[in-house]
């Protein structure tokens, strides 16, 4: 493991460490009640580093940088590169970024001397062996750690890839728990979880299956919503054209429902999907990676239950509005308070407006 500290401007932030651990929710519960805003964060192909943009109304995204990076994936990543950011906010207020450490043209960039940086015939497409884990309670001064599940516990040295980290609160062990797409040399990519300390920084169990698909495919990139007293789990099979299909538990690490339906309607490949809710409705957004397409693009659902999805379009092609940026990939959005949002916007020199 190997554990530094960033002082920003984002590549450069101060240590936030604290000892308060997650099992609190009073700083969650009073900052429910003043949610105005929506943070994005992505990746791009181009530089393979973290994007972020806010929204005040759910709809139109402005990238606060003016679409370039707030944190460069050189400067956070062993493989000198980030891809699929995943942000949550944990019970008791902080912040949590996951983040798989990839570069995919790393030798072309010539980051490195070879395509992958184990050989491809054994490892597989995109082969790596981490990820790179920040936090934060401000959005600017960020802790960050390489966690490293081949060093991380025995048996699992022949990691072919871990990709997709997301983080969620488990309410019954009172931990975070980092789940994630993970295979062993080029085997089939699973759905995995462990659960990871306070600091957030190292892993405390070993990575066990979070679910099974019912063929022998790969399935990967799985979100997980506690909606309606149920987790809802939407996740990418590779099982024909790639897209989003759910399943469904009453409990955070087990016992999800196989359901056969496709759910996002593109023609072509799609992946990483990510829920969130609409401010003061019961609406959520269901929005994914159409990866398939040139240029690739963010697709929207909307739904009200959880079985009937109205199609949204994708960027820029309907009511979903990206303002200065274009091509992004593998997001993830979640809720500020308005005094967040312009804290954020105010340090990278946006305007916003409530």
């Amino acid at each position: 493991m190997i554990l530094f500290f960033i002082i920003l401007l984002f590549q450069n932030c101060k240590s936030d460490k604290d000892s308060t651990g997650e099992s609190g929710s009073t700083k969650l519960e009073q900052t429910k009640e003043e949610l105005r805003a929506y943070l994005l964060v992505y990746f791009k192909d181009d530089d393979h580093s973290l994007h972020m943009a806010l929204s005040t109304d759910g709809r139109t995204f402005t990238d606060i940088n003016n679409g370039k990076p707030v944190i460069s994936g050189d400067s956070i990543a062993e493989q000198r590169g980030i891809r699929d950011p995943h942000i949550y906010r944990g019970p008791n207020g902080n912040f949590y970024l996951a983040m798989t450490d990839l570069h995919i043209f790393a030798q072309r960039e010539g980051l490195r001397d070879t395509e992958w940086e184990r050989p491809g015939e054994e490892y597989g497409w995109g082969n790596n062996r981490g990820f790179v884990l920040m936090k934060s309670d401000d959005l600017i001064n960020w802790s960050q750690a390489n966690l490293r599940i081949d060093q991380s516990f025995e048996g699992f040295e022949n990691v072919g890839a871990a990709w997709a980290p997301q983080t969620i609160y488990d309410p019954v062990e009172g931990q975070l728990m980092l789940y994630y797409t993970m295979r062993f040399k080029n085997g089939q990519n699973k759905l995995y979880y462990s659960y990871v300390n306070e600091y957030f920084d190292k892993l405390l169990t070993k990575p066990e299956l979070l679910f099974k698909y019912p063929k022998e495919v790969s399935y990967i990139d799985a979100d997980i919503t506690w909606v309606n007293n149920k987790y809802h789990m939407f996740y990418t099979p590779h099982d024909g054209i790639p897209g989003i299909k759910q399943a469904v538990s009453d409990t955070i690490n087990s016992g999800y429902s196989y359901d056969p339906a496709w759910y996002d309607t593109e023609e072509e490949a799609s992946e990483a999907p990510n829920v969130w809710k609409i401010i003061g409705e019961d609406r959520w957004i269901l929005m994914y990676d159409v990866y398939g397409i040139n240029p690739h693009n963010f697709g929207f659902l909307e739904t009200t239950d959880f079985e009937n999805f109205k199609d949204l379009g994708h960027f820029n092609d309907g009511v979903m509005k990206a303002t200065n940026f274009s091509s992004p990939k593998h997001g993830a959005i979640i809720h500020l308070t308005a005094a967040e949002a312009k804290s954020l916007a105010d340090y990278w020199e946006y305007d916003i407006e409530f």
